[in-house]
């Protein structure tokens, strides 16, 4: 027993000085989207260090780099244009760094409508499904929300609920959770084919829920997973995270202080939320409803607000005179209406 209790902490160790050492070398952007109007992307930075910073590849001439702002020349802002890679190296007394970031035209959407699960229920498409997503896009919603769990061997995984077809997402394994069949024929997506689906574009953002799981271990490690992917694929510019668990919500913000995260539950206040720098809360119609007063000091400390699952049109009215920043909504369409587009 006491030499099984010295190996897990020689592991616990070992992992840490890992993570720790991933989190040194980690240059970071605090933006990744650039417009006509407004050329600047962002500031540079290296995780724990300074660093002298300097652009690489194909796409280097095409931006510019004054002290640590990083900004697109404006004649590479074309029409056409949706994105552009770029590497940034970063000179360390330690070491050289260096990281990819793939860097978006701003054209998403602003109309504050998050279809609940992609556009699905006037559509004939299933839950957080690709089709779900890809009628979201056509519509013109500015997100498409989507649940990620983590599976028995790591995997990500999409779907609602923590169990499908008889199967419980955390006890069984990716491979076979990606044979399983939704409603409408396709099979259940997992997160990479769904953000290289959502990747094609660069008009709705993808509002990317991490669901809570089966313990803290588990959780912090599903958000490190996730955070892993969406780096590797590039994908910052398009997602914004949520979650009812605050442990991943920390973790995310940990492990990229500029990532857009969002609390779920409802149980803080908007003092708290900021204080722990936060994006945003994104609570159920109840907790607005019953703390209407949540929404201006959500305003006054900076935080983006989002009401869920909104569905009723006085409601989905109400919301819209408060002018909070975002609605989802499975009536994606109706309040596409309402809003006028």
């Amino acid at each position: 027993m006491i030499k099984n209790l010295c190996l897990s902490i020689l592991l616990m160790t070992a992992m840490y000085s890992i993570l720790s050492a991933q989190d040194k070398s980690s240059v970071y952007l605090s933006n990744h989207t650039f417009s006509k109007e407004n050329n600047v992307i962002g500031t540079v930075s290296l995780h724990g260090s300074e660093a002298k910073f300097k652009l690489k590849g194909d796409n280097a001439k095409r931006f510019a780099l004054k002290g640590k702002q990083l900004s697109i020349r404006k004649k590479y802002i074309e029409a056409d244009t949706k994105w552009y890679d770029l590497s940034i190296e970063a000179q360390t007394e330690s070491g050289v760094f260096e990281e990819t970031f793939r860097l978006v035209k701003d054209d998403f959407h602003k109309n504050s409508v998050i279809a609940h699960r992609g556009a699905w229920k006037n559509t004939g498409a299933s839950e957080n499904s690709i089709s779900a997503l890809q009628h979201a896009v056509r519509l013109g919603c500015q997100g498409s929300e989507f649940d990620v769990h983590m599976t028995l061997d790591s995997g990500l995984i999409v779907n609602h609920d923590p169990a499908f077809k008889g199967k419980t997402i955390h006890n069984t394994s990716f491979a076979e959770l990606k044979q399983l069949k939704l409603s409408n024929g396709e099979n259940m997506p997992g997160l990479e084919e769904y953000l290289a689906e959502g990747m094609k574009q660069n008009s709705t953002k993808l509002i990317l829920e991490l669901k809570p799981t089966i313990n803290k271990e588990r959780a912090i490690q599903s958000a490190r997973k996730v955070y892993e992917m969406v780096k590797n694929r590039k994908a910052q510019a398009w997602i914004d995270y949520i979650s009812f668990d605050y442990n991943i919500c920390m973790e995310l913000m940990r492990l990229d202080p500029h990532a857009r995260v969002a609390y779920l539950n409802g149980d803080k206040s908007p003092d708290l939320l900021a204080a722990d720098k936060l994006w945003g809360l994104d609570y159920n119609q109840n907790v607005f409803q019953k703390n209407p007063e949540w929404i201006e000091q959500a305003k006054a400390k900076g935080l983006t607000i989002n009401a869920w699952t909104v569905n009723d049109p006085k409601l989905l009215q109400w919301f819209l005179d408060q002018k909070i920043d975002f609605i989802t909504t499975n009536e994606p369409e109706l309040l596409l209406k309402m809003i006028g587009k």
